[in-house]
């Protein structure tokens, strides 16, 4: 019986790729040397799955940004902005698409399906035309057979690759499905040539197919499967993941391909629709353990469910994560400061892969063979279910105990926006940043010696307050109307908060990867969720000391810790949500008594929560919704409350992000050409908002005049006193040398943008 794994974190077990990456973007090691990290790394990869059982090692999983920009590279789906005229997608192209260059801005950026992970965006029009123009994938298949692997490449399916793309620079009446008859061909020739080179078995990674595609999409992903069956070619084993795919199985289960992956750890209630008349002639891929969070997995409860399939399909069942292991953290043996108890619970990439071992051993050999591993699982998931670490029945009773009034502010926004202008004096189009500002060396260096008792916690903060005074002068000599503290005390916006929170674990090395050389450590909630005492107050109040300018007091909303945590998957997440909100609750109320005159709770993981299937919507956006009301509501009218969110699509959710009744929003918009605005619905938005203008995921520095002409086309869909003037998100992995020119000349745009529409004060 086949046990295989859909693909594993890129990063290394020390971050050895966000190095590398660092280093040959700011020119320290040349492109030689970046190449090599990849290939060590991807055979240190390879070795670890196949130490833990695994018949196939994935290839082409491996990125050194993100595979749906791969995908875009080996088709040869190039805007032409980029100058490629044809041959190898070199690394100059790549990184170009990715972050920008001096002379063109990046490609898109958005969330993969519900998670945190970031994936380029491809770009399509009628004069797109596509063939093999990236040799990664085959290099690598090479390199994995010379080492003795049997290797399964991965490839985004045509179908995902075309959903999740967008079109650009062609007519309205265009849609990119039509591009699939010139992109088949591609396909087809990426196909033979693996088959050219000894690959038996392809993994096609279809998870569009899990969401309420349009009939025209799922005509043509039968008619897509069809073309590619004919001509010499490996077998394909199409994978579906992160949610049910159980309306599409009768579909599925005629496609020409060999077999199918399914994840039951989202979605175990799919199975029977794809168990009846499963045909004779396909393999059934079933995902098992959990590849997105990092509780170990219940194997009784697993083997209840493969036993039965086991006897009906025999050896043409395989096994598997739920999805790709690039959501998980490397390595639980690495965790030397993790207490006993907590790590037992636990399982990370490596023992996710030991799990699915021992699942084929009681499968194959019987329950017996693995008895005492079975018995030391089974020890270990009655120990968290019971562990007195987890429940804390005044943080249930708090809950429990919430009216609707602790959910609404005192008065209507037209009220509230009144009084707000009359305290902060702002002129039209205020500028401001979304909070954090860049991690210099020398807050890096602090931390790292206060982590290692060579600094004390007095001198640690004088250093912190010098960056933050740096960070207000800074502002002030800009020009900035609204400033901000920077954030320089911050390891993260979600690490920070549940490192202070109750009920909250961390790592030294659970780090994932969010996009390109960015990678996030998150927080573990294990238990309920409390706040002991202020968190950034202090901080925030010195930073008001230093200037007379308002000042943001910044806090991460409910939601967003939650999603960018690795959540306990034993109560409803709605609980957990409002547990956590009602800590930022308390939060905000001391701003306010502190003389916080602006509190910014960021939610850019607000879209991202959002159920994949849109019959479950209206359940989600009623408690995430709620939850941010619950923390944003204890203040008077005259303090004014902003939100921030970033790279997702908002278009289709913009009346509940009015329900959070937010008095200001923050939201990414410059890298789409500020698209959200085309949205009907954005010119109904009754609240302020200011619609990001400077990328900040690229070291190019914006001109004045672009980012007028993104104010301008603001002005003329909202009304100009509802307008504010900001990037697009925080400022924390640039630079200084590139942050200043760029605010400047933000702050620039708006005083031509004022002048043009801005009415007399």
């Amino acid at each position: 019986m086949i046990a295989h794994n859909l693909g594993f974190p890129r990063i290394g077990r020390k971050r050895e790729l966000k190095k590398a990456l660092e280093a040959y973007w700011n020119g320290a090691i040349p492109e030689s040397e970046l190449r090599a990290v990849g290939e060590r790394l991807r055979a240190e990869h390879w070795v670890l799955q196949k130490a833990a059982g695994s018949d196939y090692v994935p290839v082409g999983d491996f990125s050194y940004y993100d595979h749906v920009l791969d995908a875009a590279s080996l088709l040869g789906a190039i805007p032409p902005r980029y100058g490629f005229k044809g041959g190898d997608v070199g690394f100059s192209t790549y990184f170009a698409m990715a972050r920008g260059s001096a002379t063109t801005g990046a490609m898109e950026m958005t969330k993969w399906f519900d998670t945190n992970y970031h994936y380029i965006v491809p770009e399509f029009s009628d004069r797109t035309q596509f063939a093999i123009s990236a040799t990664k994938l085959f290099d690598e298949v090479a390199e994995a057979i010379a080492l003795g692997f049997k290797p399964k490449p991965t490839i985004l399916g045509p179908l995902s690759f075309l959903w999740l793309g967008k079109e650009r620079e062609t007519t309205s009446s265009f849609s990119r499905l039509e591009l699939l008859d010139r992109l088949l061909p591609a396909y087809a020739a990426a196909l033979a040539r693996l088959r050219e080179a000894g690959v038996s078995l392809v993994q096609i990674d279809e998870p569009a197919l899990v969401l309420d595609l349009p009939a025209d999409w799922l005509r043509a992903a039968e008619r897509a499967y069809a073309a590619l069956a004919g001509g010499p070619r490996p077998d394909v084993l199409l994978a579906t993941y992160f949610e049910s795919a159980a309306h599409v199985a009768d579909l599925l289960k005629r496609l020409p391909v060999a077999g199918l992956h399914i994840d039951l750890v989202r979605a175990p209630q799919q199975l029977g629709a794809f168990l009846e008349d499963f045909p004779s002639n396909k393999a059934l891929s079933l995902g098992v353990v959990d590849g997105r969070n990092v509780w170990r997995a219940d194997l009784d409860a697993a083997l209840e469910v493969l036993e039965p399939v086991r006897a009906l399909l025999g050896d043409r069942l395989w096994i598997a994560p739920s999805c790709s292991l690039l959501h998980a953290p490397i390595d639980l043996a690495l965790e030397s400061k993790l207490d006993d108890e907590l790590k037992s619970w636990m399982a990370f990439a490596v023992q996710k892969l030991d799990e699915l071992q021992l699942l084929r051993r009681a499968l194959v050999e019987g329950r017996r063979s693995v008895a005492q591993d079975l018995e030391r699982s089974r020890l270990a998931i009655v120990a968290r279910r019971t562990s007195p670490r987890i429940h804390v029945e005044a943080v249930k009773a708090r809950v429990a105990a919430l009216t609707e009034d602790d959910a609404r502010r005192d008065s209507a926004f037209a009220a509230r926006r009144s009084k707000q202008r009359g305290r902060l004096g702002l002129r039209p189009f205020p500028t401001t940043t979304i909070g954090s500002y860049p991690q210099t060396p020398t807050i890096r260096e602090a931390r790292a010696k206060l982590r290692k008792g060579e600094i004390d916690a007095r001198q640690y903060d004088r250093i912190i307050k010098g960056e933050i005074e740096h960070a207000i002068r800074m502002q002030e000599e800009i020009g900035l109307d609204v400033l901000v503290h920077g954030e320089a005390e911050r390891n993260d916006m979600v690490e920070y908060f549940g490192e202070q929170l109750q009920g909250f674990a961390f790592t030294q090395h659970a780090w994932v990867q969010s996009y390109g050389s960015r990678y996030v450590k998150p927080p573990i909630v294990f238990g309920d969720v409390s706040r002991p005492e202020p968190m950034t107050v202090g901080w925030i109040a010195f930073a008001q000391s230093l200037t007379d300018r308002p000042l943001k007091g910044m806090l991460t909303g409910p939601v967003t810790i939650l999603q960018w945590s690795f959540v306990r998957d034993d109560q409803p997440r709605s609980q957990t949500a409002m547990q956590i909100a009602l800590a930022i609750r308390d939060e905000v109320a001391d701003l306010e008594r502190a003389g916080i005159k602006i509190i910014q709770i960021d939610e850019p993981a607000f879209r991202e929560g959002l159920p994949l299937k849109r019959k479950d919507w209206d359940g989600y956006l009623g408690w995430a919704t709620r939850a941010f009301r619950v923390a944003s509501s204890p203040v008077g009218d005259a303090t004014q409350i902003h939100t921030h969110m970033c790279y997702s699509e908002f278009n289709e959710i913009l009346s509940a992000i009015a329900a959070l009744d937010a008095d200001v929003i923050t939201i990414e918009s410059s890298r789409s050409q500020m698209e959200l605005l085309e949205s009907g619905e954005v010119s109904k938005y009754p609240n302020e908002i200011g619609p990001g203008v400077y990328d900040i995921h690229s070291p190019r520095i914006p001109s004045v005049e672009e980012m007028e002409a993104l104010l301008d086309k603001a002005a003329r869909v909202m009304q100009p006193q509802q307008l504010w003037v900001n990037p697009d998100c925080g400022l924390k992995t640039r630079k200084w040398e590139e942050v200043i020119p760029a605010l400047t000349n933000m702050v620039e745009a708006a005083r031509r943008v004022r002048e043009k529409h801005a009415s007399p004060v």
